[in-house]
Order: C-alpha cells, then sequence, then structure tokens
C-alpha cells in the first residue's frame, strides 16, 4: 500500500494485504442516512481488517435531468461530512467540479475525487492538486487507461505525488457501459493505486425517462473480477432501500448485503498474495 494509503488510514485496524474500501450513498441526502450507511460499513470493515474510506457527493453537478435531485446545499451538505468524518473517525471522500469547489471543498474532506466527464479538466486538476489532498481521477467513460497517465502527470506537474486513479466502464452504445479490466493493471503501470468502481459501471446511462438506469444484479460479478484482477480498492455506492435513494439508486447495493459481498472479496484476496 502506497504510503499516502496509510497515512490516510493511520487510524485504522486492517490487513495491509487487503484491498480498501470506498462505499456510501451517491450523495448527502440527510445526516440519519449518513450515520447509518456509515456505521454499518465501519463496523463490518472492523471485522474484516479493511481499510474503509467513506464516500458521498455533497453535490451532483451531472444529473441527465434538470429536475434531478442534485443536493441539500454546498456548505450544509460539506458541514455533515465533517461531522461524519469526526463520529466515527473515517477519512471521507467527496467530488468535485470546478476549481472553487477544490478549495472549499478541501477543508472538509481528505481525498478529494474527479468525476468521470471530467477527467481531462486541467485546470481543475491543478486546483484539486494544489490543496495537498489525496486526488481520485475517474477515468472518463471515452478515455483509455493508457490516456489517464497524462491525469496523473498533470496533477505531479503541479506538486502533488497522492493521486489514485478509478475505472468505471466505457461507454458501449447510448445507453450501456462495458467493462475492460485491461484497464486495472494498464493504470496500475502509471505508479499509482487503482480502485475498481463496481455500481458506477452498471450504469446505463442516458434513459429516455430522463433517469438512470442500472443492473445491480451484476455487482457482485463486477467486483470478484476486479479483485481477481488485481485492483487495488473497491468503490461501491450503498443505500439502505435502493429504491428510495434520490440519486443513482438503479445501480447501488443494498447497505444489508455489502458484508457479505466483501467477505467474498477476501477470499480472493487471500488466494492472490
Amino acid at each position: 500500500m502506497d504510503q499516502f494509503l496509510k497515512d490516510l488510514f493511520a487510524g485504522q485496524q486492517y490487513d495491509e494485504k487487503n484491498f480498501f474500501l470506498i462505499a456510501g450513498p451517491c450523495v448527502v441526502e440527510n445526516e440519519a442516512l449518513l450515520a447509518e450507511v456509515a456505521g454499518n460499513i465501519s463496523a463490518s470493515c472492523k471485522k474484516l481488517g479493511i481499510p474503509y474510506l467513506f464516500k458521498s457527493s455533497y453535490k451532483k453537478a451531472n444529473r441527465t435531468s434538470s429536475t434531478s435531485f442534485t443536493g441539500i446545499g454546498d456548505e450544509a451538505a460539506l458541514k455533515l461530512l465533517k461531522a461524519i468524518s469526526e463520529k466515527y473517525a473515517l477519512p471521507v471522500i467527496t467530488d468535485i467540479h470546478s476549481e472553487p469547489e477544490a478549495v472549499m471543498a478541501a477543508s472538509y474532506v481528505d481525498v478529494l475525487q474527479i468525476p468521470a466527464f471530467l477527467c481531462r479538466q486541467t485546470e481543475l486538476l491543478i486546483a484539486a492538486a494544489k490543496t495537498g489532498k489525496i486526488v481520485n481521477v475517474k477515468k472518463g467513460q471515452f478515455v483509455s487507461g493508457e490516456a489517464m497517465k497524462f491525469a496523473v502527470d498533470k496533477i505531479y506537474n503541479a506538486g502533488n505525488k497522492k493521486v489514485m486513479l478509478t475505472e468505471r466502464g466505457t461507454t458501449f452504445g447510448y445507453q450501456d457501459l462495458v467493462v475492460d479490466y485491461r484497464n486495472i493493471p494498464i493504470m496500475q503501470s502509471s505508479g499509482v493505486p487503482v480502485v475498481m468502481d463496481v455500481t458506477h459501471s452498471l450504469q446505463q446511462p442516458n434513459q429516455a425517462s430522463g433517469i438512470t438506469g442500472g443492473n445491480p444484479q451484476m455487482i457482485g460479478t463486477i467486483a470478484k473480477a476486479a479483485i481477481a484482477a488485481g485492483a487495488d480498492g473497491i468503490f461501491i455506492e450503498t443505500h439502505p432501500e435502493p429504491s428510495r435513494a434520490l440519486s443513482d439508486g438503479a445501480n447501488m447495493l443494498r447497505l444489508d448485503l455489502l458484508e457479505s459481498l466483501l467477505e467474498k472479496l477476501i477470499r480472493i484476496r487471500k488466494a492472490l498474495v
């Protein structure tokens, strides 16, 4: 595990041979939801020895429809993320979408995430790098694994060596994604940890309804294949009741199913090391 990740998870007891987990609800809906998800996953990860990074977007800037939920307010959501971090002693990651957001969010969270559609935005990458925070760049659905080395270079050249890359599927036609597992070792060749975003890889975007669809029954398949391919981390969005989630419910994992999946992934990981 890279030193910046060891520092990130320093307050947790975990097996260094394990993958790390990024998980949480897609977007900040309310304090009760964040607490329920963080508390449950934190307990599971402690039991299983998995380093855990809590994830929730403080706002959703990229939605299919203008009527879709985007957030409860930037400052309110960021304050809730900070409170969850302190209550459960967890590092927190959230998405940013512009240079001013990088500075604002860095005051509340430990890791800044660059959404897939923005992975080529040079000024955004540099702004994130200059905060000194860890930067996780999600591979665009339209970008090859090889091309992501340029995103890494932009952050490195801005003076920040704390970088992760995340695979989240590749556009396949207008309304589906496919995962090319070659991208995991290809992006690792840039010298950075690589995460598999399991749930976003199962999205079915651009639906006529204006609401992104999903294929959550394949979550276990995608996750197990990613561990077998050598992913350093696994990213899973989860919710107690995905059908009632305010964003991306169609591809999220039900919260009570997560621990059993993690147990299976650990067995695969142990077979590889």
